[in-house]
């Protein structure tokens, strides 16, 4: 085990046969080079100062209008290059954070995560970049931030955006609760082919091509990293804020127009090996959870994308797309 570890260390390419090769990244991802230019904006959390990264692309043909795109818990701000492309090109300023325990920002050693924390942390950004209004979307977990951020600050909220969103259930009703040391050892068992297993699976309907693989790579690029306890202690932490922190019960408090974009065979779900397959087929059912949650919220509308699964943007990009432009013009 010992002189795997050091190989780990050593290659800075990992072979996995005919799954390619996955590049050994440091986890702030130092050596992954982001679609667009990179800043930093220093925070101040807890009683330590940490780095915060986002890319900011103002286009030439800006109409004045901005929106803010939220990654989900798998993810970070790269993933929505496609994305910030189109926006780009309709004259839209797009603001992509990293948050704290993700991509190029600081992985903390310690620190209590909250979504209001993050949503705080997210205020300061656009209040250091001068923004007083934006559009507010958010994929996955990044979701549940978005609905937090346009319940704190629905003065700066002009319209949020709900990708396939998670905690559109409460889990902790029906997921035996586990501790973050649990989360924390599952964490270290991570690997590229667990990853690539879990996102075929419950993201892609069990296919694969080159698009999916790289964000799979992207991932398990840094769990060969020396000091990737650190990555696999944050996404413990991580964990238990979206078991113990849900947003559903406020949605009736969102105030600005809502559009939900729901990739219909989506059956993401939280905690699904923990519980019995009688209970499992009644957590994740996004075809029932869209409608449910569209009625939730007050002056909202639902998109529904069929035969796809938890990354519209990823895997159904010009149905994704075409709906959200419409929306914000």
């Amino acid at each position: 085990m010992k002189i795997l570890k050091l190989l780990f260390i050593l290659i800075p390419f990992l072979s996995f046969g005919q799954q390619g090769n996955i590049k050994a990244l440091d986890i702030n991802l130092s050596n992954y080079e982001y679609p667009f230019p990179v800043h930093f904006i220093e925070l101040s959390n807890q009683r330590q100062y940490m780095k915060m990264s986002y890319m900011d692309i103002i286009p030439e043909n800006y109409n004045q209008k901005n929106i803010v795109l939220l990654h989900g818990k798998n993810f970070n701000g790269a993933y929505w290059e496609t994305t910030i492309k189109a926006l780009a090109k309709e004259g839209f300023r797009v603001i992509v954070p990293d948050q704290i325990g993700f991509g190029k920002s600081t992985k903390p050693d310690n620190f209590q995560y909250t979504f209001q924390q993050l949503a705080e942390n997210t205020k300061k950004l656009l209040d250091h970049l001068g923004i007083q209004k934006t559009t507010i979307l958010g994929h996955s977990m990044g979701g549940m931030l978005a609905t937090r951020f346009a319940l704190m600050y629905p003065e700066t909220t002009e319209k949020l955006v709900l990708e396939n969103p998670i905690g559109l259930e409460d889990w902790k009703l029906v997921v035996p609760y586990k501790p973050v040391d649990w989360w924390y050892e599952s964490e270290l068992k991570q690997n590229y082919e667990n990853i690539k297993q879990y996102q075929m699976a419950n993201y892609y309907d069990g296919k694969w091509n080159a698009n999916y693989q790289k964000w799979a790579e992207l991932g398990a690029g840094w769990t060969t990293a020396p000091d990737y306890n650190i990555v696999a202690w944050n996404s413990a932490l991580l964990y238990d804020m979206i078991f113990t922190q849900p947003v559903l019960y406020e949605f009736k408090n969102i105030k600005c127009p809502t559009l939900l974009i729901i990739g219909t065979r989506d059956k993401t779900a939280l905690g699904k090996p923990l519980v019995s397959e009688e209970v499992r087929k009644t957590m994740g059912n996004y075809a029932e959870l869209g409608k449910k949650t569209q009625k939730a919220i007050p002056n909202s509308k639902l998109a529904e994308i069929p035969n796809t699964g938890h990354l519209p943007h990823i895997e159904s990009f010009d149905s994704f797309i075409k709906p959200l432009i419409v929306f914000l013009k």
